[in-house]
Order: structure tokens, then sequence, then C-alpha cells
């Protein structure tokens, strides 16, 4: 009897993919860490729910607390200080856009006081953010 030959002593035809999948998952589960803690870092609000609701992308992001303290980009802004970043931005792109995120709790006035504000500065193109809801649950 003699040896066998399998055939493997020639040219490897084939990739073994099980290394890359390994690598792929494990950069898949540190981004979705990291996604995690970026996202943990906003300022909470309570958003109220809305059935037209869609994501929009902008160059400005204001928040509105339930007592009615504004934050530029999850930064405390007074009036001034939200004047100028809006004037600034608006030198860099003219067709800035802002959305706004306040709290379903906070009084009105607050919401309508920042909407004043971003038209006075001239940006007319921004969007309230809300939580996408079933139209059948809508509060009308």
């Amino acid at each position: 009897m003699g040896s066998a030959s399998n055939g493997n002593d020639g040219i490897i035809t084939g990739i073994n993919v099980t290394p890359l999948v390994d690598v792929v998952l494990v950069l898949l589960v540190i981004l979705m860490v990291t996604a995690g803690y970026i996202v943990s870092q906003t300022i909470p609000v309570e958003l109220p729910k809305g059935a037209t609701g869609e994501t929009v992308s902008s160059t400005l992001a204001i928040s509105v607390d339930e007592s009615g303290k504004v934050y530029l980009d999850a930064q405390p802004a007074d009036e001034q200080e939200l004047r100028q970043r809006i004037q600034r931005a608006r030198k860099a792109d003219a067709d800035t856009r802002a959305v706004i995120a306040a709290d379903g709790r906070t009084d009105h006035r607050f919401v309508v006081g920042v909407i004043d504000l971003l038209r006075q500065e001239g940006v007319n193109r921004f969007a309230i953010n809300v939580q996408p809801e079933d139209l059948a649950k809508s509060p009308l």
C-alpha cells in the first residue's frame, strides 16, 4: 500500500473569510458601543410625538428644556450668545438650517421666542424635532 495523495499540495484557490467576518463583527460592536456613548451626552428632553416627523440634517441644533433654558449644540446659550453663533453660521453658509428640540412640557412662549430669534437672524429654514407616531394615536 502506497501513500495516497489528497491533492492538498497544489495552489490555494479559495479564501477563508472567517477571520474577515470576525474582524467586521468586532468593529460593529465597537461602533455600537461608541454610538451609545455619543448619544448619552445629549440634553435629555421629552419630545412630543408627531405623525409627520422626519429626520433633517442641520447646522444648528437648538434644544429647549422643560424650564425654558436654551442650548445650542448641547451647550447652554443665552440670547446674545445664540445670536452671535447664528450670525457666524449664516456667514459660513447662507442656507443655514436649524432643528429645535423642545421638551413637550416647556411653555410655548420659549419655543416661539427661539423661532422669532432665528427669523430675525435670517434663518427661515427650521424644523421642530418630534418623535414619529402612528396616525391612529394622534391626539387630535
